[in-house]
């Protein structure tokens, strides 16, 4: 990329072209699961760890209404030593997985962050989700396995990771904002 101005009119690009069904139904299921008090699981590595946290924070703080039911939510990525001891003792593909199982109730909710839609931690915890039939939602780019794994995508049309995960933050802020 030559310079900011081509880098963001990249992201512009990709945003524009972000599919607002799949958003549109994430919003619908995040509020079902608000009302019925289920819980919400979010994760990802690198950068899709940062936003996955990220976006616990502002789904808990700020999101409390006096009518409605405070969402449950978890950020799989911030216990770091549960991550680290699955990652030495079992694998670092069961560093989501694992913990999931451990946690979660059928009905709760997956929300898998993977630029790549590759990560094989995301994905075996997508399989994990699936065993123990919870609604999996995931926000990815262009290609991996990711996609079929989950009952409601954001794929993100883009290849640079950069952009794909700026847009996937923009995309949750989106959803947050429906949430409040």
């Amino acid at each position: 990329m030559a310079n900011a101005q081509d880098y963001f009119g990249r992201v512009i690009q990709a945003l524009s072209s972000v599919p607002q069904e799949p958003i549109s139904q994430i919003i619908e299921i995040l509020k079902q699961t608000r009302a019925e008090r289920k819980k919400i699981f979010v994760f990802g590595n690198g950068g899709s760890a940062a936003t996955a946290s990220h976006i616990v924070n502002d789904l808990l703080k700020s999101t409390v209404q006096p009518n409605l039911p405070r969402l449950r939510l978890l950020c799989l990525n911030d216990n770091i030593p549960t991550l680290t001891a699955y990652a030495n003792d079992v694998g670092y593909d069961a560093i989501f997985a694992e913990p999931l199982a451990a946690l979660a109730d059928a009905g709760d909710v997956v929300i898998a962050l993977s630029g790549s839609g590759n990560s094989p931690n995301v994905l075996r915890a997508l399989e994990t989700a699936r065993q123990l039939d919870l609604t999996r939602i995931g926000l990815t780019g262009l290609r991996g396995k990711m996609k079929e794994q989950c009952d409601v995508c954001v794929s993100v049309p883009s290849d640079p990771m950069q952009v794909i995960e700026d847009v996937h933050l923009i995309v949750l802020h989106s959803i947050f904002l429906a949430m409040c």
